[in-house]
Order: C-alpha cells, then structure tokens, then sequence
C-alpha cells in the first residue's frame, strides 16, 4: 500500500434551495486514494458524483466532515488539484496555444519555461499542426485534448476529471481513453474520473467507487486487475474485464432502479 493522497471523512453536502426542502446530496462519504491511483466514480444520476469532485477541488464547501490532500485540509482550490470538465470550457479567443498557455502565464513563469511546457503538451495530446487554431476550429475530441493539455501543463498533483469524454462520440471517445492511460502510465499523477459508464470506469481505472442513489454514499468499492499493456480490444474481452464489469454493473444497476423507484413514486 501507498501513502494516502486523498482522505475524505465524513463528507455530507446539504443543498438549501430558496424555495422548497433542502436536497441532502451526500451524507457520510468516506473513502482514502494513495499517491498515483486511478480511481472511478460511477452511480447514478443525481447522485452527487460531480459535487464530490468539485468539493475536492475545492469549490463547494462541505456541510460535515473534511478532504484531507497531503495532510492538509482543503477549504479552497489550489494549483496541486486540476480539474477538467464534460464542457471544454476553453479561451473562445484564444488559440491551442494561448489556452496551453494561459495558466503558466497566471502562475508567473518565465517565457523560455512556459514555451517548453506548452510545447511538451502539445506534443503529449497530439496537437502538433494545430496550434494556431481557435476553439471553434476544433471538432469536440480536439477541443477536449486541449482542455487536458492546458491542465496537465499546470502539473497538479491530482487530476480531477468530471465526465470528460461524455460528449464525444464513441470512436473518439475510445481513442482519448487510450491517450489518458498512456498519459497515466508516463505521469502517474493520482487520478479521480467521474463517469457514467462502467465500461470506461473498468478500463480506465484500479479502483472503481460505486455511489448510492442520492443522498450519495459509497455503496461498493472494487479492485480492477487488468493487463492494460495488452491492446484495448485484448483488455476488454478478457475474463478479467467482463467479471469485473459485471460486479460493478450489478451494484450500480440496483442503485439506478433505486432512483427511478424514488423519482417514479
């Protein structure tokens, strides 16, 4: 075992909304992640995926409990997390480059640094050739390899990601997948990936978090062992994979028809 990157102990988010009942949208979430992990996090919708990840970027407060990273407790964000979203959330009027570039200028680097940077990243997410493009030049995949790249260029600690590639279509889809994996394996930087899809969470991932329907708790927890230096289409019709995928499916299912019992009753 690791030493623990990420503590989370007793973490609830009540939600007070100006008309109607608060929302309760997670109680008593308890999990820790080790330097250098890839962990997913899949449940249902509603179920306060997306919230736990912004409170351990720091964005959201909790109401009870606490993130600890490194030892310290996170009240605010910080340059040790970086946080990727489903929206690509680019510079419209910046180019590839400017939006590499952006947060290395922010953090008071010198030029020939920030050059060096945001060349190695640009090379990393394969976005030789399109460094002078803006953002409404780019098809969804590119855009969403930048939004990593501008990220990772910032060297956090921690790599948070909020559905990254759940507005792409399937074939790209797969390939940034391919590229995160490879991006892990070189960086080992320590990875939370927020998805819907257990197939991608199986693939993606060493540990799998399963959340309840809301309130969000940590249902399940399940160990992913895969070769992943095998070729994707290898991986994927292992054994290994379709045990794995159908443990996780299974508790994710039963919470899934847990929320529409509640929505539909």
């Amino acid at each position: 075992m690791g030493r623990s990157k990420i503590s989370v102990r007793g973490l609830s988010k009540v939600f007070n909304p100006l008309k109607g009942n608060p929302v309760v949208a997670l109680e008593n979430v308890n999990f820790d992640v080790e330097e250098g992990e890839f962990i997913a996090i899949v449940g249902p919708s509603g179920c306060g995926k997306s919230t736990l990840l912004y409170m351990i970027a720091g964005f959201i407060q909790p109401t009870k409990g606490e993130i600890i990273v490194d030892g310290r407790r996170i009240n605010s964000p910080g340059p040790d997390r970086g946080i990727v979203f489903q929206e690509y959330a680019l510079f419209p009027w910046l180019t590839v480059e400017g939006n590499i570039k952006y947060g290395l200028e922010e953090k008071g680097l010198d030029q020939d640094e920030i050059d060096e940077k945001v060349s190695k990243y640009i090379r990393l997410m394969g976005l030789e050739g399109f460094e002078h493009k803006y953002p409404k030049e780019l098809s969804g995949g590119m855009k969403q390899r930048v939004a990593i790249a501008r990220t990772l260029a910032y060297e956090p600690e921690i790599l948070l990601m909020d559905e990254p590639f759940g507005a792409l279509d399937a074939q790209t889809r797969e390939l940034l997948q391919e590229e995160l994996l490879r991006i892990w394996e070189e960086t080992r930087k320590t990875v939370l990936f927020v998805t819907h899809s257990v197939d991608e969470a199986v693939y993606l991932s060493q540990r799998v978090i399963i959340m309840t329907c809301r309130p969000g708790r940590v249902k399940n927890t399940v160990n992913v062992r895969l070769d992943k230096t095998l070729s994707r289409e290898d991986v994927i019709t292992s054994r290994e994979f379709v045990e794995t995928r159908h443990k996780v499916w299974v508790d994710v299912r039963e919470e899934v028809m847990k929320h529409y019992c509640i929505v539909e009753g």
